[in-house]
Formats: structure tokens, sequence, C-alpha cells
């Protein structure tokens, strides 16, 4: 008997009605976009060998741009030449981006292999922000510890940096991987970049 395949929309729903963990609601307001972010990974996760990577990524991006301020992390991973890139070379990279940064998280948490998530209620100020403290138990071995910082816009949080293992910065790294592409000026090489990695991610995912 054949699988059963979730479609798009499928898993859209299923993302969408996923259930907060019940000490979601008791947690401060900046680690709240987080537990939800959690969630919606786990949704995916399970529903990793019923859908396709298309279908999972196309349903996990509202949540990802809900957790993550994406506009602010791309121009803090360019630097100062952002400013000098027309609205249209924005735009796109932009949109490349955020292609790029949905197909990476559908890629990491591709499988459910009896993993959970914790979001410690503990916050660490650093200055106006807040990093919100979180961990992925797998079902044997050592936990990954991901930090998220928050920052408030508004009413939201959102997250414009991830730590890995509590210190290595998402940001700092794209910054470092930007600056030799970015050196002529031109948004060209990055765009292409950007879109070449997430194709490659979405062929190497896709079932």
């Amino acid at each position: 008997m054949s699988r059963r395949t979730i479609g798009r929309r499928g898993l859209a729903v299923l993302l969408a009605c996923v259930p907060l963990p019940v000490v979601a609601a008791a947690l401060p307001a900046p680690a709240q976009p987080i537990a939800a972010l959690n969630a919606g990974l786990l949704a995916a996760m399970k529903a990793g060998p019923t859908a396709s990577f298309t279908a999972r990524a196309q349903a996990l991006q509202p949540v990802v741009e809900r957790a993550f301020d994406l506009p602010a992390i791309l121009r803090a991973s360019v630097g100062p030449r952002w400013a000098g890139f027309t609205p249209a070379a924005q735009g796109e990279l932009l949109v490349a981006f955020t292609r790029f940064t949905v197909a990476s998280w559908v890629a990491n948490f591709d499988k459910f292999d009896g993993e959970r998530f914790e979001v410690l209620p503990q916050l660490r100020a650093v200055g106006a922000e807040q990093v919100v403290q979180t961990q992925i138990v797998p079902r044997a071995g050592e936990p990954t510890r991901l930090d998220y910082v928050m920052r408030q816009s508004g009413a939201d949080w959102k997250a414009v940096d991830v730590l890995v293992d509590g210190a290595i910065s998402r940001v700092a790294t794209q910054r470092s991987d930007f600056r030799a592409l970015l050196a002529s000026g031109d948004p060209a090489p990055l765009l292409a970049v950007l879109r070449r990695k997430a194709a490659a991610l979405a062929a190497g995912g896709a079932s």
C-alpha cells in the first residue's frame, strides 16, 4: 500500500492547528514566538515522510516569518553596503534570502526521531534585546542549544539572530560569508548564491 501524501494545503492546515505546549502561555512574551516556531518545526518534522519539500517549505514559511525579523537579519548580514543597493535589488535579495532561510530550516528539520524542544523560561537581557534560551533534546545523546536574540517592534517580538551553542552568531557567520560576494559592491553574486543554495536544499530534500 502506498503511503498517504499530505498536500501543501493539508500541511498548512496541520501547522496552523498545531497546539502550543501548555507552558507556552506562561512563557514571557519574547519566548512565545519561539515556542510557536518549535511547534511548527515539530509538525513539519513529523510530516516529513509524507509531504514533499515544497509543501513543507510553503507551509513553514509563514511560521518562520512570524518568528524572525528577516529584513533586519538580512540588513545586518549584508552590513553597510545594504544602503547602497537600489530598492529593487533589496527586494530581490529579501525574497531570495527568505526562500533560502526557510529551505535551511526545512532541510535541517526534515524528520522526527523522538526529539523534543524545550524553551527555558529565564530570559537574558542584552541591552534592549532579550535572549530566549532553548534546546533540542534527542531521543539519545546530548541536547543541541539554540538561543534566539529577540527584539521588540511595536507589540511583537521577533528574532534578529540565532546563537548556536549559545555563542556562535548566525548573523556574524553570514556576514563573513557574504563579505567576499559583496566585495565589488554588486549584489548580483550574493543573489545568485542565495538562489542556488535554496534550490540545492530543495532538490536534496525533495520526496
